[in-house]
């Protein structure tokens, strides 16, 4: 008889993820991944880019790299990260396999069996996923307009003052599912919370670069970079939502201390993320092309949000609401509790069009009050679609 690890017992499917499955016709018209669409990405100028790289670096292109990632990608990405005023020469920068790694490697480091995490909910599944897969226990505190609800999060630290979380994990700007970004208020509440009770954060940050406005864009600042020397903060972020996920390229920003073990558990993961996506990744940063490339995604993605807002406004009941996103790729519905979000999800499917529902992204997995639909890989013709 097989026995199976308790790590991954503890990991189990869902009828909403079976359902899922099954949402795979190519004619169906998908608000459900949260990716972008492959019409958009950088195919002409990352091939005509390969083509003119010298052979030797092809070939370096092809083979292993060093653990803590290419070095050309690691300064150039420093660069990248300190126009963001991130604090890159008081720590140490890890590339990572996609920031689904970077947030894997972490809870390598910090969890074992029975410890407690904090997210918020709702949550990054993905993520949730990857702390369960160390036997953690999760406690979601309820997100608000403003982010976290503060009151809440300082309530149950103190309910576990005595044997306390190991760490909270936060996506502040431009949440997945929610796409709620933090107020600067509510981020400074955080960390005066955090550093009362002296825990490390995770500060996942993919979509902080794709904002819809300035004044959305002036309230996008890490915590890390205002608060690095507070707490420890693990700052990860990724390529897959700003240049393609295909790339399976991330990084986190940790202290030294941190990243000393990081390295290691990296080392038993993959032993070194793809060298070829890094050699490009780089070039293509190194070139300025990136922050052009990112303009154009902002404007792509809110003509996108636009048309999924005024679809939402003339064929949804006036009982569905949600708060207007600001950036990133998603829009969080509330749906009224009269309504079988489950029912109307298998319906929807059987019509040709898929989209997320609440509890794939509550830690306990009990919300049916809300639906998250994606609108970063859809056109503007097929979201009006009727």
């Amino acid at each position: 008889m097989i026995k199976y690890s308790k790590a991954v017992s503890n990991l189990r499917t869902s009828a909403i993820r079976d359902l899922m499955s099954t949402a795979t016709r190519p004619d169906m018209i998908s608000f459900a991944g949260g990716m972008p669409g492959n019409e958009l990405f950088p195919v002409e100028e990352i091939t005509e880019m390969y083509n003119s790289l010298p052979m030797d670096l092809k070939q370096t292109a092809f083979q292993y790299g060093p653990t803590p990632g290419y070095t050309p990608l690691l300064e150039t990405l420093k660069e990248f990260l300190r126009k963001k005023n991130l604090p890159v020469d008081n720590n140490k920068l890890l590339i990572t396999t996609g920031s689904l790694q970077a947030i894997n490697i972490l809870g390598k480091v910090f969890l074992d069996p029975g410890d407690l995490v904090v997210t918020e909910n709702p949550s990054f599944i993905a993520a949730m996923a990857a702390f369960k897969s160390y036997q953690a226990n999760l406690k979601g505190i309820d997100l608000n307009d403003d982010g976290i609800d503060i009151d809440l999060l300082k309530k149950c630290l103190e309910e576990n003052k005595s044997v306390p979380p190991k760490f909270v994990y936060i996506t502040p700007n431009f949440h997945n599912p929610a796409g709620t970004l933090y107020t600067t208020e509510r981020k400074e509440e955080v960390a005066s919370v955090i550093r009362e009770y002296d825990l490390p954060l995770i500060e996942d940050d993919a979509y902080g670069d794709l904002y819809f406005d300035e004044e959305a864009g002036k309230r996008c600042v890490p915590l890390k970079v205002t608060h690095d020397n507070d707490f420890p903060i693990c700052y990860t972020g990724s390529f897959s939502k700003i240049l393609g996920p295909g790339f399976r390229l991330g990084w986190m920003l940790v202290p030294e201390d941190i990243y000393n073990k990081a390295e290691v558990c990296k080392q038993s993961f993959d032993a070194c993320s793809p060298n070829f996506t890094q050699v490009l990744a780089n070039e293509f940063v190194k070139s300025g092309q990136i922050y052009k490339y990112i303009e154009k995604m902002r404007v792509v993605y809110k003509n996108r949000k636009d048309a999924m807002s005024n679809a939402a406004r003339k064929y949804f009941p006036e009982e569905v609401t949600w708060n207007e996103p600001r950036g990133g790729f998603y829009m969080w519905l509330k749906i009224p509790s009269q309504i079988d979000v489950v029912a109307s999800l298998k319906t929807c499917i059987a019509n040709g069009a898929v989209y997320v529902i609440g509890q794939t992204f509550d830690p306990e997995a009990k919300d049916n009050s809300h639906i998250r639909l994606a609108y970063s890989t859809t056109s503007e013709d097929q979201i009006e679609k009727e």
